[in-house]
């Protein structure tokens, strides 16, 4: 029996979301954007993923609510896709499936997690151990850790080797 193309007939939330976020690229690109990518060249520079399925993925994510796209220059005209409400709600499912990678594989932690107020890293569900609650996506302090290349060859992997919070706009350096 072949994989079907959907999961029609599957009475499942699971199912129901990986119609939304299932298919190979699509996470990554919501964690580039929760990481403060918005810019089509910075997505394609840093996920190394083909022109035409960047562009069906950034169409399927707008129509979805999930990313918006605003433009951000008229002449010539050029848009940036922008995180919202429903695509930063998909952080804790991102963050306990890398967490859930490198716990299972024994992998070199890539990036620490911090609450950007205290300095505290972030436990398994987000919180903050030292403050008692889970902090805000718009809170969350990202360092580079001891696994992630220190030299990467596109400008967003660059942008990226700093401390930065989640959702704050890159500003990658030109190639």
């Amino acid at each position: 029996m072949s994989l079907g193309k959907d999961y029609a007939g599957q009475e499942c939330s699971m199912a129901g979301a990986l119609e939304v976020v299932g298919e190979r690229w699509t996470l990554l690109v919501v964690r580039d954007a929760l990481y403060g990518v918005r810019r089509y060249n910075d997505f394609l520079a840093h996920l190394g993923i083909p022109r035409a399925v960047l562009a069906s993925r950034l169409q399927a994510l707008t129509a979805e609510g999930i990313l918006e796209k605003r433009r951000y220059q008229e002449s010539p005209p050029r848009d940036e896709y922008v995180i919202t409400e429903r695509g930063i709600a998909l952080w804790p499912v991102l963050r306990s499936l890398g967490r859930w990678k490198r716990e299972q594989y024994g992998e070199t932690q890539l990036r620490f997690f911090r609450h950007a107020d205290c300095g505290t890293e972030l436990g398994s569900y987000g919180e903050c151990p030292a403050c008692g609650y889970v902090v805000p996506v718009a809170d969350v302090l990202m360092d580079p850790g001891p696994g992630l290349d220190p030299d990467p060859a596109d400008p967003v992997g660059r942008a990226l080797l700093k401390p930065r919070r989640l959702l704050q706009p890159i500003e990658s350096d030109p190639v």
